[in-house]
């Protein structure tokens, strides 16, 4: 129970030392990593704390990239104390509507041309007070897209790749990692979507950034567009591609002489490789963190992996092969389990 947990109660005692007084505090949620969040009430006042166990999530990075992100001209949290000792962070509150929940096919062009507007200001963020951002460099790349095959197809399936299916996916990995590299690099979020944006007063809050690397320009637009969570026509998203294109240009984040056709490939490509890296999470926070709501998002990013992959021959076998084995094999798991639970 919250209450007794000894954390809590740490909790609460440093906020008591720092307000003063007593507060009234309320668990929000946790995230996909090893962090919650609660929401604090004093004299009228909201703000947001996080815990994050300091040996498992350092809090180092968020406190830097909000500084630079505030200091870029974004609306984020700002830090208002820490507690190195216990991994906490007070911080004022910028929203609690995240953009997801109010997204429908009325208003989601208007918002998300918003959202891609800051990644230009983002963009600009490509070191802190602590040093240079990571780079997102192949290395980066091939780790996230190990998660796919150590904790999705074996942990999770019980999959045994056969030795042309490990040649496949290897070539493919390859494929996308040059596509990576391929691309102009400018300071990422590396977890841009509406679960991450809020809604407030002056313009989209960003949060949840502490992971911001250097990396490829068409990265968070990718992220946001082909959302993990929801997924919108390509009526809806095609145009809005376009149009962060068209900004990326005017910001001189990619040269006058790339041109859409390449621009978009390294779009589609670019999504792939981060869908194929969210399933392969997605199965990790199951098993090793016990989130099982995770598993329910898992078919959506198989699915656009198959869907996009097959215009591309590098890794039409790759996706065709995603289609065909392995999203039946996810789906069939998701119904067993949920029949052995009733």
């Amino acid at each position: 129970m919250i209450l007794s947990d000894p954390r809590f109660i740490a909790l609460n005692n440093w906020l008591q030392q720092y307000f003063g007084e007593k507060v009234a505090i309320n668990l929000i949620c946790g995230d996909a990593s090893f962090r919650r969040y609660f929401r604090i009430h004093h004299q009228g006042k909201h703000y947001i704390v996080a815990d994050s166990p300091i040996d498992l999530v350092p809090i180092a990075p968020f406190v830097a990239v909000a500084k630079a992100y505030q200091y870029a001209g974004l609306v984020v949290p700002q830090v208002l104390a820490t507690c190195n000792e216990f991994g906490f962070v007070l911080q004022t509150d910028v929203g609690e509507l995240q953009l997801l929940s109010v997204l429908n096919k009325d208003n989601v062009t208007d918002y998300y041309q918003q959202a891609l507007h800051l990644l230009a200001l983002i963009a600009t963020v490509t070191e802190t007070e602590n040093g240079p951002l990571a780079n997102y460099d192949s290395a980066f790349v091939m780790r996230e897209l190990a998660i796919f095959v150590d904790w999705l197809l074996k942990e999770h399936l019980d999959y045994a790749l056969t030795n042309n299916e490990q040649a496949m996916i290897k070539s493919t990995f390859s494929a996308l990692t040059q596509n990576v590299i391929a691309q102009p690099q400018v300071g990422m979020h590396r977890d841009y979507h509406s679960r991450n944006l809020l809604i407030n007063d002056q313009a989209l809050a960003v949060i949840d950034f502490q992971d911001a690397v250097y990396g490829p320009v068409t990265y968070d637009a990718v992220s946001l567009l082909r959302d993990c969570y929801v997924r919108w026509p390509d009526d809806v998203v095609n145009p809005l591609m376009r149009y962060h294109y068209q900004l990326a240009r005017d910001h001189e984040l990619i040269n006058a002489n790339i041109t859409f056709s390449t621009y978009q490939q390294w779009f589609d490509l670019m999504g792939i490789q981060r869908h194929i890296k969210a399933a392969g999470i997605f199965a990790r926070l199951y098993h090793r963190d016990g989130k099982r709501g995770y598993l329910a998002d898992i078919p959506l990013t198989l699915q656009y992996v198959a869907d996009i992959g097959m215009q591309y021959p590098a890794i039409a076998e790759f996706s065709q092969w995603v289609s065909k084995v392995i999203l039946p094999l996810v789906n069939h798991k998701i119904i067993n389990e949920a029949v052995s639970e009733t």
